[in-house]
């Protein structure tokens, strides 16, 4: 079994590694809360731009432009001038704004996003409700949000008041639109700024002058400066993954889906109330579903398995897949015309990342039974619409179509790569299946001690084979590993183990995907890191107790309350973070000494994209009272 450390990095350890772009990359998680300062003059904040709009012509916009390149050019600006630190967050956001100017400028204005933020509305009195994309302005004249939206509309933008990264990244890369301009608090921008840049979004923000998220405002005239901004062509364009991300996200629209994986059976799934019947595992808890009807029962569970496959998720997996193949033949797909190169993708490697997601897929179906939960994608889970069995028997489908998606491409790819990657997804599924059963064993076991080598060695298992998979087999359709392997492997390892303790800590949150309610984790007996590091650093009196709380009748909130407590007066969501800054830092260790540059450039953006780090808890996510 791998072995992990779990010793904490020390607070506020940071250090500096060369980067692909010959520039420095900060490890380790940095308070940042003194760094938001606003210049409070508008004279300074002038000087301070204009001084940024200099710095940025002489950058090479062919580069990737990184966060840490950012500050570091950043603290040189602000030396210059003799202007306070403090004022670094505010200066990075005007500094990007300008780096990316000419080629947001180039977007047509109906390919671009207006994002506002709700602050700007007047706290009282405002007749705008919201919806599922944010507030649904009145345009009533009371505030700013509608004289912007107006002559960006004007102009064939599309308009969303709302704040959040998830929602715009979602917009991105459905493909309607192809640069982003905001209005946002520096604490919003901090929040989405290294995925922005690292995935090659062109984008611009005007900073709030505030961030008291009530009755706020804004530099009015550089807002509509920065919406009419238009330039014919520009000579040079920065790498984007773009292109890579709606390519994965393509895989499963209907029309590609059906071509990459025919069904071979034609079957439409309706619901009737007609006979009256629905299946007893569907009602458990109130979720009770209109029977499912099939013209043709041989077909349901295909329909089933492909409906759930097309179904939510961020599709990190298929990515991988192809953005590693890409980085390995020539990183066509990551420049700016990379849409025009995607054709250049085989059928055979989407084939490989399709599968690696139906294998995701049919781990989640699983997964849901085995925890029992009651959501996923926002939907009842599949084991909560059509029952137990149904729902072993869709995901066990699910795995069969990923062996099937890479078996019959033995033509294309050849029996040994194929050969080869069939092994390394069979060692990812049982690793997957062990990690799982230790879980299992352990949540039904009557002692529930647990070490932190313990809960991460399963994390290592669980949740870690995933990305190897990904990242593997994409190379490997590229050509032979050779001594790549082995690093490759290590990496992956260390990002799924961080990966899993943000999950963790995700837990306590709630979110509108999955889990609708905070602690779910705890109270199902889940093997988690936080309790772990709750039982080795609570005394046994305190230990006792969180203990008791778990197999405790009393209701859910009031335990889930409890057990917050103990973990906050112990460091325990504090310690997990400091855990996440070592295995990150692992993972962009062996980035560092990564080749091609192509290839360290991907490491550095899977880490960013996938360890989206939440804020420490600070109230409960009420737990909902299901209908009996």
């Amino acid at each position: 079994m791998a072995t992990v450390d779990t010793a904490p990095l020390s607070e506020g350890h940071a250090t500096t590694t060369d980067s692909p772009l010959g520039t420095s990359r900060q490890k380790g998680r940095r308070r940042t809360g003194h760094l938001k300062d606003v210049p409070p003059t508008r004279e300074l904040r002038e000087k301070l731009r204009d001084h940024c709009r200099q710095v940025a012509a002489k950058l090479d916009p062919s580069h990737v432009l990184t966060k840490d390149d950012l500050e570091e050019v950043t603290r040189q600006i602000l030396n210059e001038l003799h202007q306070p630190e403090g004022y670094l967050g505010w200066v990075m956001v005007v500094l990007s704004s300008e780096f990316w100017r000419s080629q947001v400028a180039i977007v047509p204005p109906e390919r671009r996003l207006l994002l506002l933020p709700h602050c700007l509305k007047h706290a009282e009195g405002c007749p705008a409700d919201y919806d599922q994309f944010g507030l649904d302005c009145e345009k009533c004249g009371a505030c700013s949000i509608a004289d912007f939206r107006q002559q960006a509309e004007e102009l064939g933008y599309k308009v969303l008041v709302a704040e959040g990264s998830p929602i715009v990244l979602k917009i991105i890369i459905s493909g309607y639109i192809d640069a982003i301009v905001g209005v946002a608090c520096l604490n919003v921008l901090e929040k989405s700024i290294d995925k922005v840049l690292l995935a090659g979004i062109p984008c611009m923000a005007v900073p709030l002058l505030s961030s008291d998220c009530r009755n706020t405002s804004v530099d009015e005239d550089w807002v509509k400066d920065m919406i009419q901004v238009r330039q014919e062509a520009t000579e040079s364009r920065t790498p984007t993954y773009l292109h890579l991300l709606r390519a994965s996200q393509n895989l499963f629209k209907h029309e590609e889906l059906g071509r990459l994986a025919p069904r071979l059976r034609e079957q439409k799934l309706t619901s009737s109330t007609s006979n009256g019947k629905v299946d007893a595992g569907s009602q458990q808890n109130g979720f009770a579903e209109k029977p499912v009807l099939f013209t043709n029962p041989i077909a349901g569970t295909e329909a089933l398995a492909h409906d759930f496959l097309a179904k939510g998720g961020k599709y990190a997996r298929p990515f991988i897949t192809l953005a590693a193949y890409d980085a390995m033949t020539g990183a066509k797909g990551v420049a700016p015309d990379g849409d025009k190169h995607l054709a250049d993708i085989p059928d055979a490697v989407r084939r490989v990342a399709l599968s690696i997601e139906t294998f995701h897929k049919a781990s989640l179906v699983h997964d849901d039974i085995e925890d029992d939960d009651d959501f996923r994608y926002g939907e009842p889970s599949i084991h909560r619409r059509y029952g137990i069995p149904t729902a072993v028997n869709v995901g066990d489908y699910l795995i069969g179509l990923g062996y099937r998606l890479v078996s019959r491409e033995v033509g294309t790819l050849g029996g040994e790569v194929a050969g080869e990657i069939l092994d390394r997804l069979a060692d990812a599924h049982l690793r997957l299946s062990e990690g799982q059963g230790a879980e299992l064993l352990w949540r039904d076991a009557g002692d529930k001690q647990l070490s932190p080598l313990d809960a991460l060695q399963i994390y290592a298992l669980k949740t870690a084979p995933a990305f190897e998979a990904a990242l593997l087999c994409g190379l490997r359709c590229a050509g032979p590993l050779g001594d790549r392997a082995t690093p490759m492997k290590q990496f992956a390892k260390h990002l799924g183990i961080a990966f899993q303790i943000l999950n963790d800590l995700k837990d306590w949150h709630g979110d509108q995907d999955n889990k609708l309610a905070a602690g779910l984790d705890t109270l199902g007996g889940r093997p988690t890191v936080l309790w772990a590091l709750a039982l080795e650093s609570l005394d046994d009196a305190k230990r006792q107790e969180l203990q008791d709380l778990v197999a405790s009748n009393a209701l859910p909130a009031e335990r889930v309350e409890q057990v917050q407590r103990l973990y906050q007066d112990a460091g325990i969501f504090e310690k997990a973070h400091r855990l996440v800054d070592k295995y990150q830092e692992r993972a962009e260790s062996i980035a560092d000494q990564t080749e091609p540059k192509s290839l360290r450039r991907l490491l550095y953006y899977m880490i960013d994209m996938v360890l989206e780090r939440p804020t420490e808890p600070e109230k409960i996510v009420v737990m909902p009272t299901l209908p009996s």
